[in-house]
């Protein structure tokens, strides 16, 4: 997995992220979700992945005000003295640069006794460009019970800013499956999310991939990542589980020696102002759902994606919604000859095809405003994108997915 120095271990793990989630690729379905992946491609990590067109669409979750836990949050939990540091923005005496050697030796000394192998790290020396790349380090470790991949990335994000918010919540269940997921705030204010999930979103291989992002109340954020695996994919499981439990990932990602490389790196960009953040996508979706419809699970943000899981009585079904504007760029890719033009000029086009297993439909209906503002719904015969079919079609119609994404209602605040 460790072959190249001068890459992103986290962003190339994000792009094989949205090929596996995706499945097969066509024109269609790239350029519906490449608004959302080139947000996405901001963070090191998959946190929640929002499938529209059967392509993983990277949709970072707002929820407002500072740094906060979400609803069923764990209390405040105590780490060692030696485990937290006050650190500053900008780099100072507790700033230290790291090379790729120092990035590995750190990760050994924090881990437990073991063998190690296969070491490969980056430090925070700039590259030809002069630019900083994100520093990590990665290693197989062995402590006797079976050999596993272990990674640490460190970077700096916005206090309080989306990346950091993000790291402070689970993901939702309907796209990522795990067995339990935890956040906790630290006795100096940083916010841990530590979460044990699979590789493999299907289980078609039991690897397992348990990870914990922290993010201080300064910007530092450190991400431990471990397998119980050599590698994240083509290794056979080697142990039940990866090597560290829940406390001592979020010991490793709390260590103050992330925190002073962390500091050495340049203080992040501000972040760029999105669009559709007060689309109202979940408010819209829900009052435009049909009637007769159970709602048993929904999206927890109201930005410009939102889903529902419904249950007609017949099965449960994934709803989902994207709501993009200034999309004329990709109007040639997404409507062809079969797309219908309505006399005010907005365009629609039905697809009907399967999920990402072979057992599910997907059902999508695109549609375009003639001044680029996109509302694009798909439903599913499940509940999720990865469980097995639970109905033989989708809970709403095409005709109904159609009224739905013509509402006025999308755009009635722009």
């Amino acid at each position: 997995m460790f072959t190249d120095q001068h890459k992103d271990p986290f962003e190339e793990r994000l792009v094989t992220a949205l090929h596996e989630t995706g499945g097969e690729f066509d024109t269609d379905r790239t350029a519906l979700a490449a608004r959302g992946a080139a947000r996405g491609r901001r963070k090191r990590f998959v946190r929640r992945a929002a499938v529209a067109g059967g392509t993983a669409s990277v949709v970072l979750a707002c929820v407002g005000g500072a740094l906060v836990l979400r609803p069923g949050g764990t209390a405040t939990e105590a780490v060692p003295s030696s485990m937290t540091a006050s650190a500053k923005p900008k780099p100072s005496v507790t700033a230290t640069p790291a090379t790729g050697e120092q990035m590995i030796e750190t990760l050994k000394n924090l881990l437990p006794d073991g063998d190690f192998s296969e070491e490969r790290g980056r430090g925070t020396e700039p590259t030809d460009d002069l630019k900083v790349p994100a520093p990590y380090a990665g290693l197989v470790f062995d402590d006797g019970d079976g050999a596993a991949a272990v990674e640490v990335g460190v970077g700096r994000v916005q206090p309080g800013g989306t990346e950091a918010r993000q790291a402070a919540q689970c993901p939702d269940r309907a796209y990522i499956p795990y067995d339990a997921c935890k956040t906790s705030r630290l006795a100096d204010g940083s916010v841990v999310t530590v979460l044990q999930r699979y590789e493999y979103a299907d289980r078609r291989v039991d690897t397992k991939l348990w990870t914990a992002e922290l993010v201080t109340p300064t910007g530092q954020h450190i991400t431990v990542s471990e397998w119980n695996a050599a590698a994240e994919k083509d290794k056979p499981v080697t142990r039940t589980d990866p090597p560290l439990n829940p406390a001592q990932l979020t010991r490793l990602a709390a260590a103050k020696e992330w925190r002073t490389v962390a500091n050495a790196l340049p203080e992040p960009l501000p972040e760029p102002e999105l669009p559709g953040s007060d689309l109202h996508a979940r408010t819209n979706l829900l009052a435009l759902l049909p009637k007769g419809l159970k709602v048993t699970d929904k999206s927890s943000d109201d930005g410009d994606f939102a889903y529902a899981v419904v249950d007609d009585g017949k099965g449960r079904s994934l709803v989902q919604v994207n709501v993009q504007p200034n999309m004329l760029d990709s109007a040639g890719d997404l409507f062809g000859s079969n797309s219908e033009t309505l006399p005010e000029g907005t365009r629609v086009a039905v697809r009907q095809g399967r999920g990402d297993r072979a057992d599910q439909v997907m059902w999508t209906v695109d549609t375009m405003r003639a001044d680029g503002r996109r509302v694009v719904i798909s439903a599913f015969n499940a509940g999720t994108q990865y469980e097995p079919a639970t109905r033989a079609t989708p809970a709403l119609t095409i005709a109904q997915m159609r009224k739905m994404a013509l509402d006025a209602r999308w755009w009635s605040g722009s």
